[in-house]
């Protein structure tokens, strides 16, 4: 089985980073695909054996539905050489549970659907952590995050089936009764909240884009992106914690349950719940996914 994974990304060199080596590990560094939004040469520094496209950065009116557009016709190109292809945000890493998977490969021959969507946590940097090095993979020294039905997005498609405001692009016929299959034991790991300085550096870019003229840009998380984080940080104080296996059970059962079927959009997507709970992460997030770069045979 062929599995490639692309991500679309502007100076987010951090979270490259992170992904760049995630999933390099998991598929083989040969078989990842950047897209730049502008020349950059540093993205090929950090991604120097994945392929790297530049795409101009020249128009933000439409940015979500012209990404969105570009990478779905680019993975779909993709999917005549690969049997699988990944799609996240270079902040976003796709693990799973080593007791039900021993590798990436058996998640996908279990798939009986085209598309499959992850249970979503958004991991945060807390006041005791350390602050990260360079090398240093975040799920190596984070433990703290929140389940996030918003997160829960559709993550890895077959040639034909295109990705849609984080679930997929089903037609009408199909809507009602296209299948939402979220495996057990898989995880959309949300890093924006795991490195306070990277962070800083992030929010001015998506500061930029979500303040650009024009119409069809990202919604007000890139519009104030300071006060998107101020609010999550505000809610982590605020909530209690919670086991990870009841409080994974009860994410994972209230998602797949009750999906949204957006009529409108003709889209197939979690719903954007809120579990007002933390959980700290079970050690094999650091074990199995937490190697630094640095420290790798």
């Amino acid at each position: 089985m062929k599995i490639c994974a692309i991500t679309m990304v502007y100076k987010d060199y951090w979270a490259l980073s992170q992904w760049y080596t995630h999933y390099g590990r998991l598929l083989g560094p040969d078989n990842l695909y950047v897209v730049a939004h502008g020349h950059d040469a540093k993205i090929a520094e950090i991604c120097p054996l994945a392929s790297v496209i530049t795409i101009p950065r020249d128009i933000f009116d439409g940015f979500d539905r012209r990404r969105g557009q570009m990478l779905n016709s680019f993975a779909d190109g993709l999917g005549l050489s690969y049997d699988w292809v990944i799609r996240t945000d270079a902040d976003e890493l796709i693990c799973f549970d080593p007791a039900i998977y021993p590798s990436i490969k058996e998640v996908f021959e279990a798939a009986s659907s085209t598309a499959l969507f992850a249970l979503g946590l958004n991991v945060a940097e807390v006041i005791d952590d350390k602050v990260l090095k360079a090398g240093e993979m975040a799920l190596g020294h984070r433990s703290k995050a929140v389940f996030s039905g918003h997160y829960s997005k559709a993550w890895a498609t077959r040639r034909g089936t295109a990705l849609w405001r984080h679930g997929i692009w089903v037609g009408t016929r199909k809507l009602a009764s296209a299948p939402f299959e979220l495996p057990k034991g898989v995880y959309l790991m949300h890093l924006k909240y795991a490195n306070l300085d990277a962070l800083e550096i992030a929010n001015r870019h998506r500061t930029e884009v979500g303040n650009a003229e024009g119409k069809g840009l990202p919604g007000a998380a890139w519009k104030d992106p300071e006060k998107d984080a101020a609010r999550f940080y505000a809610n982590l104080a605020l909530y209690k914690d919670r086991a990870w296996v009841q409080a994974r059970d009860e994410a994972h059962v209230a998602i797949v349950s009750d999906p949204m079927r957006d009529e409108k959009e003709n889209v197939l997507r979690s719903r954007s719940r809120v579990f007002k709970y933390r959980v700290s992460l079970p050690a094999w997030f650091r074990t199995h996914f937490g190697a630094d770069q640095e420290t790798e045979a």
